[in-house]
């Protein structure tokens, strides 16, 4: 066995990478410490655009709509909300408690065009679907030519 030199800074670092995966395995990528010590987790979301309408779909299970904000500030769509998944039994002598309160707040930028005013947003059993039409005049783009590009002909050849 050959000796290997001791590097401490390379010791701290293996040591943070595996404290980070190890927290993204037990809490997810996305979380962070919000206020008052709670988890924020953003929301799962998937947004697409289909016959001039854009969509967003946010998964937010445990989530009770009185406790969901959807909003529009200025091109941004805005979700915010608060997660209760504490029972708390006040007379019981809780030997594990891992459930607790957490906040989130989501914000994507809307395609140019994106009509606000028109905007929709409905939930059920944990899925947040919003839709924005988008105006027509936005989802027709427009060709750029190319100088110096000829159709059909070869460019000299340098020899």
């Amino acid at each position: 066995m050959l000796p290997i030199r001791f590097d401490p800074i390379r010791e701290l670092s293996t040591l943070q990478r595996e404290m980070d995966d190890l927290f993204k395995r037990m809490f997810g990528s996305t979380r962070t410490i919000g206020e008052a010590g709670t988890l924020a987790a953003s929301p799962a979301v998937n947004s697409y655009i289909k016959d001039g309408v854009f969509h967003l779909e946010a998964e937010l299970p445990g989530v009770d709509a009185d406790k969901l904000d959807v909003r529009m500030d200025e091109r941004d769509l805005v979700i915010h909300g608060e997660r209760r998944t504490t029972k708390k039994t006040e007379d019981a002598d809780y030997l594990v408690q891992e459930s607790r309160m957490s906040t989130f707040e989501r914000r994507m930028t809307l395609p140019a065009g994106a009509e606000l005013d028109k905007a929709h947003a409905t939930y059920h059993n944990g899925l947040l679907e919003v839709t924005v039409p988008i105006s027509k005049a936005q989802l027709t783009g427009r060709k750029i030519p190319i100088e110096g590009i000829e159709s059909g002909k070869k460019s000299k050849e340098i020899h």
